[in-house]
């Protein structure tokens, strides 16, 4: 027998039905749990079906493979691209965009459970979806009593790609109405670049002398984009 005749290429791909029942990605879950699926294999339950010759996790693992096997790239692809993709229709689309927004809310649910802000890292994920993966730039600030218990979070601006403006005044108010003794600043960087910038520096500065009048203190000026992050604290810069 020939390699040819040991191993068609022409013939159609098995669809998931066909798999042994240890290889079928929902039947592996019941049996073993989620640990033992891989990432293709967990897209390919919520997309439920592939193509003619592709199998569901066939589709899920060509999707990754589009977006060098990052989870974060993939949950970021508009739905306008995604319909695009062989074997993703409108229907398959919206829940696969659906099921990453609702594990980013369940990030920030945490948080905000919590209501209070411990680390740096707690605040980058309470920001989440709120202006870490936005294409503009918006500047919030939390307020947090003595406790760090969050008090109000709101956004104070909304500007362009490169900056936005904001009123110190209207920041310090709302502290006043809140009670609050500790307000962090967060705005997002659209160009990946965290550094802060010459107004980011001033605007800190500002505002920390401003507050302090006031007698509540800026703990903290925070710069995201996506999960990544500078700390004008941690990096010892107020």
């Amino acid at each position: 027998m020939t390699d040819d005749q040991e191993y068609d290429t022409t013939h159609s791909k098995l669809t998931i039905p066909d798999w042994a029942v240890q290889d079928r990605p929902r039947e592996k879950y019941l049996s073993s749990g989620f640990p033992s699926l891989s990432d293709a294999e967990l897209i390919a339950i919520i997309l439920r079906s592939g193509t003619k010759s592709e199998s569901a996790v066939d589709v899920a693992r060509n999707l990754l493979a589009g977006c060098r096997n990052d989870l974060n790239r993939l949950s970021e692809i508009p739905i306008n691209k995604l319909l695009k993709i062989n074997g993703i229709g409108k229907v398959k689309a919206i829940t696969l965009l659906v099921a990453f927004e609702l594990g980013k809310r369940c990030r920030v649910a945490t948080v905000e459970q919590k209501r209070r802000i411990d680390t740096t890292s707690d605040l980058v994920e309470l920001m989440q979806t709120k202006n870490a993966r936005l294409s503009y730039e918006e500047f919030w600030v939390v307020f947090v009593n003595q406790g760090s218990f969050v008090l109000g979070v709101e956004n104070f601006g909304k500007g362009g790609i490169t900056s936005t403006s904001v009123d110190i005044r209207l920041i310090l108010l709302k502290a006043l109405e809140l009670k609050a003794t500790g307000i962090i600043m967060c705005h997002n960087h659209p160009s990946g670049d965290l550094y802060p910038s010459k107004i980011d520096m001033a605007l800190t500065i500002q505002m920390k002398e401003a507050a302090f009048l006031l007698s509540i203190q800026l703990l903290d000026h925070v710069i995201i984009y996506k999960e990544d992050f500078f700390s004008f604290s941690d990096s010892n810069m107020l």
